[in-house]
C-alpha cells in the first residue's frame, strides 16, 4: 500500500509539474490536510462519546447481558469453538462495537479475539497433532474475519460523523440504509460461512 499511495502521488505531482498545474496542487495538499485535522477532531469527539457510553453500559451490567444473549448465535456461528473459552467473550464485545458503528472500538476486541483463537489452535496442536501448520488461518478465524468485515450495523457512527462534518442537511438519513444494507452482507456472510463449512464437513 505504501508503494501504490507513493507512486500515485509521485504520478500527480509529475502530471501536474508538465500541465503547470502545481499549485493547484500544493493548495489542494494544504486544504487537504486542514480538513483532515478538522475531520479528525469531530471524529475523536463522536467516538469519545460513543465509547464512553459503551463502558457505562460495561459497568452497569449491560455488555455483559448482551455477550450472554449473543451466545447461541456464536455458538451457532462457531460450534467447533468451546463454551467457555475466552475468545467468545471478544467476539462478543467486538460484535456488540461493530452493531452499534463503533469500528474503533470494536478493534482491541477483535485482536483479542485472534489471539485467543490462535491460542485456541496452538492447544489443538499440542494435543492433537493434526492441526492446521502455524501462520495458516482457522475456520473460527476465517469466520469471524468475514463477520466482522460484513457487519450489521444500527447506528453508523462514522457514517453520521463524516456526513456531519461535510455539511449534510440530516447526517442521520443514512441509518435506514445501513441497516439494510449492512443486514444483507451480514445475511450473506453467515450463509457463506455455513456453506463453506459443508463443503470442508467441519
Amino acid at each position: 500500500m505504501n508503494y501504490l499511495w507513493g507512486f500515485m502521488m509521485l504520478a500527480g505531482i509529475v502530471y501536474a509539474s508538465f500541465h503547470g498545474t502545481l499549485p493547484e496542487v500544493t493548495q489542494a495538499a494544504v486544504d487537504s490536510s486542514k480538513e483532515a485535522v478538522t475531520l479528525c477532531i469531530t471524529m475523536t469527539g463522536v467516538m469519545s462519546l460513543w465509547v464512553g457510553l459503551m463502558r457505562i453500559a460495561e459497568h452497569a451490567g449491560i455488555i455483559s447481558g448482551a455477550v450472554r444473549m449473543l451466545k447461541p448465535f456464536l455458538h451457532f456461528l462457531f460450534p467447533n469453538l468451546p463454551k467457555n473459552h475466552p475468545a467468545n467473550q471478544y467476539i462478543a464485545e467486538n460484535c456488540i462495537a461493530n452493531i452499534f458503528g463503533l469500528g474503533w472500538a470494536a478493534t482491541p476486541a477483535g485482536l483479542k479475539a485472534m489471539e485467543e483463537l490462535e491460542n485456541l489452535e496452538e492447544e489443538r496442536r499440542i494435543r492433537h497433532k493434526k492441526s492446521l501448520p502455524r501462520g495458516t488461518s482457522t475456520n473460527e478465524m476465517c469466520t469471524f474475519l468475514v463477520l466482522n468485515i460484513s457487519s450489521l450495523q444500527l447506528i453508523p457512527v462514522n457514517m453520521i460523523a463524516c456526513r456531519s462534518q461535510y455539511g449534510s442537511v440530516n447526517p442521520a438519513a443514512i441509518v435506514g440504509p445501513a441497516i439494510a444494507a449492512t443486514a444483507v452482507s451480514t445475511t450473506a456472510a453467515i450463509i457463506f460461512c455455513k456453506l463453506m463449512d459443508r463443503k470442508r464437513g467441519t
